[in-house]
C-alpha cells in the first residue's frame, strides 16, 4: 500500500511513519520540517520525503497522485487562529479528488463526537470546556468539509494524546464518546488504529471516539 502522511513529523504521525514502514508501505511523508526523515529515507526505499506546504495545490497533489490513501494528522496553535486544521484538509480533500485518491483517515478532536442521539456535538453542549472551543470549532469544519465529500473518510476525534508507544489496548465508539472513556490515547494507539482501519474499513464516512 502507498499513503501519504500529513503531519508527518508531530507526535503521531512519527508513530505512523515508523508503524507503516514497518508493514512494508511506501510511506510518502509530507512537511516542511521533513529533514528528521532524511537518514531513514536513505536507508529504506519505500519512504518518500516530500518537503512541502499543505495549502500548495501543486505541492499536495503531486504528493497524493498515486497513493492508495491519506492520512492527515494536522495540527496548529490552540487559539483556532491558526487555520491549518480545517483550511489544509479542505485542500487535501480537493486535491485528493482531482487525483482520484479516494480514501483519507483524518485526525481531530472529541468535540466533534455526537452528544446525544439528536447528533448535537459534544463541542455545543454547555459542560465542554471554554479553553478548547477555538481549537473545536477548527475540527468542526474540517470534519464538515470531509462529510460534504465524496471522499471515504474516516475522522478520528481524540481525547489527550499521550507521547507513548502502541499498547493494542483501547476502545473506540462509532460517533460516540467510547466507554469506558478515560480521556486519553497514546500516540502510537492511535497510529495503530488508523493503519488498522485502513485494512478494515469499519468506519467509512464516521467519527470514531477512542480511549486507551
Amino acid at each position: 500500500m502507498i499513503i501519504t502522511v500529513f503531519g508527518a513529523t508531530g507526535m503521531v504521525g512519527k508513530h505512523v511513519v515508523q508503524q507503516a514502514l514497518a508493514k512494508e508501505f511506501t510511506v510518502k511523508a509530507f512537511g516542511r520540517n521533513v529533514e528528521i526523515f532524511l537518514d531513514e529515507a536513505n536507508k529504506n526505499t519505500h519512504l518518500i520525503v516530500i518537503k512541502g506546504y499543505v495549502f500548495d495545490k501543486d505541492e499536495v497533489y503531486e504528493a497524493v497522485k498515486g497513493s492508495d490513501a491519506v492520512i492527515s494528522l494536522l495540527g496548529g496553535s490552540f487559539d483556532g487562529k491558526d487555520k491549518t486544521r480545517s483550511l489544509g484538509i479542505k485542500n487535501i480533500i480537493a486535491q485528493m479528488e482531482k487525483a482520484n485518491v479516494h480514501r483519507i483517515i483524518a485526525l481531530g478532536g472529541m468535540g466533534i463526537l455526537n452528544a446525544d442521539k439528536s447528533g448535537n456535538l459534544l463541542l455545543h453542549s454547555h459542560s465542554y470546556p471554554a479553553e478548547y472551543l477555538p481549537v473545536g470549532l477548527e475540527h468542526e469544519e474540517a470534519y464538515n468539509y470531509l462529510r460534504h465529500s465524496a471522499l471515504n473518510w474516516t475522522f478520528i476525534c481524540s481525547p489527550d494524546i499521550i507521547d507513548a508507544d502502541a499498547t493494542g489496548n483501547f476502545v473506540t465508539n462509532k460517533d460516540f464518546l467510547p466507554e469506558p472513556n478515560h480521556n486519553k490515547i497514546n500516540a502510537g494507539d492511535l497510529a495503530f488504529f488508523m493503519l488498522k482501519e485502513l485494512h478494515d474499513n469499519e468506519f467509512v464516512k464516521h467519527r470514531v471516539g477512542i480511549s486507551n
